[in-house]
């Protein structure tokens, strides 16, 4: 097959871990066209803009847009910050269902997480008596294209899926849990069951297990998947996956970019290279090459765990062992 993969480095460690996601595609008997852009704080310096048009234009063109973190200490409290970048590229590119997958042992869950609304992108401001305010907004449409997502990965697996929801409180959950409901019956084979988050919070850490896919909120998904991967091993192993109905997926680690190892060459590359794994199954559908790619990582994480992990391999040794096991 051809490709062709907008790649964006991101700040701080982004480029060293974006580094060894270039090498393991690379090592890939396909065709891929790798297209490097400017974006975050480094586009920011350059152009004053996090993420400039062409940069913009090239994402919509490509068949996949794999994402290094971006972030840096500079911006932080600034009016223009490297993360509003990347919320204007979900915006833009329309990628509402975000995917987190937490494995480890007997659990191996899938949060699917909204992505594209609700009170990181409702109305916001500070009114004249210094009241400050973030609305959390949601059409019913954009319930249902997010729950379908989620019932159709649910049938790829254990066929049960968990609603989450504050619909004891919020007026937006209960429109989200009606919504969720109607749409069921086109799922006869997927077992539904709506839960609040604070239970859905607890039994995470409780019974992990019990869970197979789960579908939140913009805000709810984005703290019970930090949630879930610190269960499974933490921020620093866990990918992501945003997807839409067309057009191309963004493919990112979880983690930060963490300054204050920048330019050690210790960061641990393994969720930028899970992320190759997500890209090339939902983005380029390359199923057993992401599967080659997860098992690699895993092999590395074994032999030649970086610092983080208690070994003392560099971020190129862990990439050699990966390139290595994929040979």
């Amino acid at each position: 097959m051809s490709a062709r993969i907008v790649l964006l480095p991101g700040d701080c460690i982004g480029p060293e871990v974006a580094e060894q996601a270039r090498r393991v595609l690379d090592a890939l008997p396909l065709e891929l066209e790798v297209d490097e852009r400017p974006f975050g704080a480094g586009a920011l310096r350059e152009t004053g803009e996090a993420l400039p048009e062409a940069t913009l234009a090239a994402c919509r063109e490509a068949d996949a847009v794999l994402k290094a973190p971006i972030g840096h200490p500079d911006f932080d409290g600034a009016a223009v910050r490297p993360e509003q970048g990347l919320m204007k590229l979900r915006s833009e590119l329309d990628v509402y269902a975000n995917l987190r997958p937490a494995a480890q042992g007997d659990i191996d869950l899938l949060i699917v997480r909204e992505l594209v609304s609700g009170i990181y992108y409702g109305a916001k401001g500070t009114r004249e008596d210094g009241t400050v305010f973030d609305t959390c907004e949601y059409h019913p449409s954009e319930v249902e294209r997010i729950a379908r997502q989620a019932f159709e990965i649910a049938r790829t697996r254990d066929r049960k899926l968990v609603s989450v929801d504050k619909a004891n409180v919020l007026e937006t959950s209960r429109m989200w849990r009606r919504v969720v409901t109607e749409v069921a019956p086109e799922y006869k084979d997927v077992e539904l069951e709506h839960i609040l988050v604070d239970n859905a919070a607890m039994q995470l850490v409780q019974v992990p297990e019990r869970f197979d896919v789960m579908v939140c909120d913009n805000m709810f998904g984005d703290i019970l998947s930090d949630e879930a991967a610190a269960v499974t091993g933490g921020l620093g192993l866990a990918a992501s996956a945003s997807l839409g109905d067309s057009g191309p997926g963004i493919f990112e680690p979880v983690h930060g970019s963490a300054p204050d190892i920048a330019g050690q060459g210790i960061a641990n590359p393994a969720a930028m290279l899970r992320t190759v794994s997500l890209m090339l199954a939902h983005g380029l559908g390359e199923h057993d090459h992401a599967r080659q790619v997860e098992a690699a990582v895993d092999v590395a994480l074994r032999e030649q765990p970086t610092p983080d992990l208690g070994g003392t391999a560099t971020t190129a040794q862990f990439g050699d062992s990966v390139v290595a096991a994929l040979a």
